[in-house]
């Protein structure tokens, strides 16, 4: 390998693996001699990158946790398998990382060989994900565009269905993507209506990328989540819940991350919930799974489905035993 670059990125890629790499067996991978490979190392030093060295026959070369993350050099493999990863935690995702994952999904896309591009959009389509709960199904590459356009601040084009399943078309210049209970949502400026929207991305079709990059906007309420938020509770019918939980306030936060309201500590080993919810059967789901014993307030229409749903699970208990117990 006598061009030092290359040279130097595939001695930096060999270092990511973690393991201890002998000074011989780095010349050996790269054609080059023991004297050379310290000499590189001291250059990726150099550039920031934290090397270090062990002595002994047990030892060698490797690449330690520094203050910044460098350049990943990945394999054809590991691309695919980071995309289809990625692609998995968008369609289904998981709290805390939803919109960090379209970020790295759109980044990555964006660099992959069309001959690997290929090979991931194959695999997604050959591949059926088990169901992630019952909100609605979102392609990734919708996500993809979306999050390119807000990123570089560049007007996107797309139909839109509403919830009366009126058909349009949009142009809009995208902020930020939210997720909010079980949906993905795009806030953007709407260049036809003048104002700020939010659209739920699984309505979102056909999405184009204009090219036109135009100085980015910014919303009356500059959180994003919350501005989201705010725009479906005054335009969706919700009901307020208040639940008292016999967990501590801290577990609550804990398992529900957020995504219900407010958890207010009553003592040490209760606490109280409040907050909006779109749905009976989700709200319950949620209570229920959380494994303790509680006593729902508000609304009166969430206590009546609670007790509808115990009865019913009574009646079930009572006949699968008699079944059981019947010569």
């Amino acid at each position: 390998m006598g061009d030092t670059s290359a040279r130097l990125l595939e001695l930096l890629s060999l270092l990511q693996t973690p393991r201890d790499w002998p000074g011989s067996e780095l010349a050996g991978r790269l054609g080059v001699s023991p004297r050379t490979v310290r000499r590189d190392i001291d250059r990726l030093r150099e550039l920031g990158y934290p090397v270090q060295a062990t002595m002994g026959a047990a030892g060698g070369y490797r690449l330690a946790a520094g203050t910044a993350m460098p350049p990943l050099l990945v394999d054809d493999e590991e691309a695919v398998a980071i995309a289809v990863g990625l692609r998995t935690a968008a369609s289904h995702p998981v709290e805390g990382i939803e919109e960090a994952s379209v970020r790295a999904l759109a980044k990555l896309e964006r660099v992959l060989p069309s001959r690997l591009r290929h090979r991931v959009g194959t695999l997604a389509a050959a591949t059926v994900p088990m169901g992630a709960g019952d909100g609605p199904p979102v392609d990734p590459r919708t996500l993809v565009v979306l999050a390119g356009a807000a990123a570089n601040h560049e007007r996107l084009r797309f139909a839109y269905r509403s919830a009366d399943g009126t058909e349009s078309r949009r142009l809009a210049e995208p902020y930020r993507l939210v997720t909010a209970g079980r949906r993905w949502y795009l806030l953007a400026y709407d260049n036809d209506r003048d104002d700020w929207r939010s659209f739920r991305v699984d309505r979102i079709g056909d999405p184009l990328a204009t090219g036109v990059r135009v100085p980015a906007r910014v919303p009356p309420e500059q959180d994003a989540a919350a501005f989201v938020t705010d725009k479906l509770h005054s335009s969706a019918p919700t009901y307020e819940v208040v639940a008292v939980l016999r967990l501590p306030a801290e577990e609550v936060a804990r398992r529900l991350g957020g995504t219900m309201g407010r958890v207010e500590p009553v003592d040490e080993g209760r606490c109280r919930l409040r907050g909006p919810a779109d749905t009976l059967e989700w709200t319950a789901a949620r209570l229920l799974m959380l494994g303790c014993e509680f006593e729902v307030c508000e609304p009166p229409e969430l206590v009546a489905y609670l007790r509808a749903l115990g009865a019913r699970a009574t009646r079930t208990a009572r006949t699968s035993r008699r079944r059981r117990h019947s010569p």
